[in-house]
């Protein structure tokens, strides 16, 4: 939330370009101890702390920064092609680190040797170096507006404006109230119930490799499809979220009671291109409906709520699993869903949600 504010203060373009030099050094220097032996671990500690500060200001300027670079009309398909290259990305990435690890040694064995781990945090700390240079050549489209103002307002205060900013607009106040509901009960069944529904489904490993690369790839299809067809709606933009979110719900029930793998795939393909057209869309909305001051706030809280409710709904889940079968869970998970959907079309405005082409002046 910090992060949200500061962004609105000095620019995403700043704030981003000042996380990629500090995630650079701090990288640098976690490649570089364990490439000299064996790292302390309170080392690791540190760094891995400050990551996650630097993290914590790069989301807001990561999600802020696209409306200063192309214009408000193409947001959809620029948003659909940046998704999809980062979901790309973490298929690579994992794959690239793996492979240093492999050829150049992972601390096991009689000689201990942590080279390919140090090189895989190496080409971490270039790809950030990278990036950053890639940032400098960016240019702000022209008409993005003027960029964000230093004000006296103090950090926290410019917290709190935000919150009430989002809290006293009744479109993003339903719009949060509904997803935070949708993440705690969709996010555990799909982090914690997945790897239980791989040993259910095939029994090893693999059937687990299968299961999540289906929800991966179909979440890249959607991310593909609503740059193809950004304009693709089941009536207002406010529907088509609850429709999609209806047949998730749908797609889950039965998910606990499939007996082969490709039933599962079958499935979760399903499940992740509605949810990367989603992501797309409500990015695209979120960044057209709020005015550029706020952007980096709102979508500091929108990431907030989907970061924080993760893991409680991923321990709930942990817990309800102790008594209650896989198939119990992924109907009850699915109903709930079915359930929000038909109470938030019933009593609020969220149907009417249309799309926003220009910023409000709220």
């Amino acid at each position: 939330l910090a992060g949200g504010a500061i962004v609105d203060r000095y620019s995403p373009r700043k704030v981003l370009m000042l996380t990629k030099y500090a995630n650079t050094l701090l990288l640098g220097l976690l490649a570089a101890a364990v490439l000299s032996g064996d790292p302390a671990l309170w080392q690791v500690y540190v760094l891995a702390l400050a990551i996650g500060l630097a993290t914590a200001f790069s989301l807001p300027s990561g999600t802020s920064i696209l409306p200063t670079l192309v214009p408000r009309e193409l947001l959809t398909q620029a948003n659909g092609a940046m998704m999809g290259v980062r979901q790309v990305a973490s298929f690579a990435g994992p794959l690239l680190a793996g492979l240093l690890i492999m050829l150049f040694g992972d601390g096991k064995g009689e000689v201990k040797s942590y080279t390919g781990v140090g090189l895989a945090f190496a080409f971490d700390a270039f790809s950030f170096a990278f990036t950053a240079w890639l940032l400098s050549k960016t240019v702000p489209h022209p008409g993005s507006g003027k960029p964000a103002l230093h004000t006296a307002q103090s950090l926290w205060a410019s917290v709190a404006e935000g919150l009430r900013y989002c809290w006293n607009d009744n479109k993003l106040r339903t719009c949060f109230c509904y997803w935070a509901a949708v993440a705690f009960f969709i996010t555990g069944p799909v982090q914690v119930a997945m790897p239980v529904l791989a040993d259910h489904a095939g029994s090893n490993a693999g059937a687990y490799g299968l299961l999540a690369g289906a929800y991966g790839a179909g979440t890249l299809i959607g991310m593909a499809f609503s740059a193809i067809k950004p304009g693709w709606r089941i009536g207002s933009f406010g529907t088509t979220i609850l429709a999609l979110d209806a047949a998730v719900g749908l797609l889950f029930m039965p998910l606990g009671l499939i007996n082969a793998t490709w039933q599962g795939v079958a499935l979760l393909l399903v499940i992740g291109a509605i949810g990367g057209f989603l992501q797309v869309n409500i990015f695209t909305w979120l960044q057209r409906y709020v005015v550029p001051g706020m952007l980096g706030r709102t979508m500091a809280l929108f990431m907030f709520i989907f970061m924080g409710i993760a893991p409680m709904s991923s321990s709930l889940t942990g817990w309800i699993m102790r008594s209650v079968s896989l198939q119990h869970l992924f109907l009850a998970s699915g109903g709930l869903l079915l359930l929000i959907v038909l109470v938030t079309f019933a009593s609020s405005g969220m149907r009417g949600l249309n799309d926003a082409i220009t910023p409000v002046t709220h």
